[in-house]
């Protein structure tokens, strides 16, 4: 851990401000993983039910070798289940589910991304539940939400990014839809889940009434596409892919430099525009009627790239990184994931923690990204085994001895 982030709290000060929550997860591959992570991190006791052998996402490579007669870890499955633990459950044997519906007593989240309808027919859903615990907070994220002509539809991140319009503007301006390189609508859904649960549990401290939450992948997307919509609905045409560039603000985008690599900036208002115009010696663009407001500068992107773009081949991206810094100008070049991990700042701030793995290994994880003062992220579980806390749950939240299940 960096020293930045070691004095952020005193050791007195430190706290995990979801302490004493309790959720039962019952995730698969992304979007419900990821908001137990997040629920997790924030110090709730997040309990992952998995099937005997373990949930899908545990057979994605690429795979940790463990020590001497330990199996391989797959690091996809590391990346959400840090300060989590494992319970497994025969989701077709009625006394596991017997099992999970007490545990579900003492919860107080409950987050699943079943397909919808599934786990109300095991007895698993809000309705059974609540009545066993009328506080429960109970988060369902699915592709399409728990009611419409689409709920019923099975979905995965590509096809979310599909239907509900991110793909028509990802890409470049002459070639065909394509996704975000990262699971938008897996990741960002989640985080609503999160977030919405924990509200939903605040109220249900408040009340002593609990809630259904219905977390829709389509419903995020759409949210999150604020400015793509209401561009819609002020011109009444939908928008288009631009590559790198902007709708609205130009030149904000990438252009390549004497040495093939990328430099993205972004003068976004008049005075930034007229810094850059000054930083790459065209200030005679800066008085040209063609680019004398946003407005107009937006509506003749094209124009301005294709006149900007040779200056930019002139020097190379880190001289122009260098020179636009000095002039005020917002500016990045485009990094691979190697590049982005190791930059001087990203090493500062301590945000790549190492990670220990079950099988006696180690990888490497992305801490909390919330820097918030009483707060410090820590990893107090390890990613766990497949129903490595059999038993151990049920003693802690039901008051039982510990069943020896394995």
């Amino acid at each position: 851990m960096s020293e930045e982030r070691n004095q952020t709290t005193t050791e007195s000060e430190k706290r995990r401000p979801l302490e004493g929550v309790k959720v039962l997860e019952f995730g698969h591959f992304a979007a419900g993983p990821f908001a137990g992570l997040v629920l997790a991190d924030w110090g709730a006791d997040v309990v992952k039910v998995e099937p005997p052998g373990g949930e899908g996402l545990r057979a994605w490579p690429p795979f940790a070798k463990g020590e001497e007669g330990q199996s391989d870890y797959s690091l996809n499955f590391a990346s959400v289940s840090r300060n989590k633990r494992s319970i497994t459950a025969d989701l077709k044997n009625p006394a596991d589910l017997e099992r999970l519906r007490k545990l579900a007593t003492q919860a107080d989240i409950v987050i699943e991304n079943f397909r919808p309808g599934v786990l109300p027919r095991l007895g698993l859903g809000f309705d059974t539940l609540s009545k066993l615990n009328p506080r429960l907070v109970y988060c369902s994220v699915s592709g399409y939400g728990q009611i419409g002509p689409f709920s019923g539809k099975g979905a995965f991140d590509v096809a979310i990014q599909a239907i509900s319009g991110i793909m028509s503007v990802t890409g470049d301006e002459d070639g065909p839809p394509a996704k975000c390189g990262v699971p938008l609508a897996d990741f960002c859904t989640a985080v609503f889940a999160a977030c919405s649960s924990v509200v939903a549990l605040r109220q249900a401290e408040k009340t002593g009434k609990g809630a259904n939450v219905d977390c829709s992948m389509l419903s995020c997307m759409l949210a999150i596409s604020a400015l793509q919509t209401s561009e819609f609905w002020g011109t009444g045409i939908a928008p288009k892919r631009l590559g790198s560039g902007h709708p609205r603000n130009a030149p904000y985008e990438g252009f390549l430099a004497q040495d093939d690599k990328w430099v993205v900036v972004a003068a976004g208002n008049e005075q930034l525009w007229r810094r850059l115009c000054k930083c790459m010696g065209v200030d005679h663009l800066a008085e040209d009627p063609r680019f004398a407001i946003q407005a107009d500068r937006a509506r003749n992107r094209k124009l301005l790239a294709e006149i900007l773009a040779p200056t930019f081949r002139q020097r190379d991206a880190e001289e122009w990184l260098d020179a636009l810094e000095v002039a005020g100008v917002p500016c990045a070049p485009i990094c691979d994931y190697s590049e982005s991990l190791d930059s001087e700042h990203v090493r500062a701030i301590g945000l790549v923690q190492e990670m220990e793995l079950p099988n006696g290994s180690t990888t490497r994880t992305v801490a909390n990204p919330i820097r918030m003062t009483g707060y410090e992220f820590e990893i107090f579980n390890r990613p766990p085994i497949a129903g490595e806390h059999n038993g151990i749950v049920d003693a802690e939240w039901l008051g039982a001895a510990a069943t020896g299940r394995k």
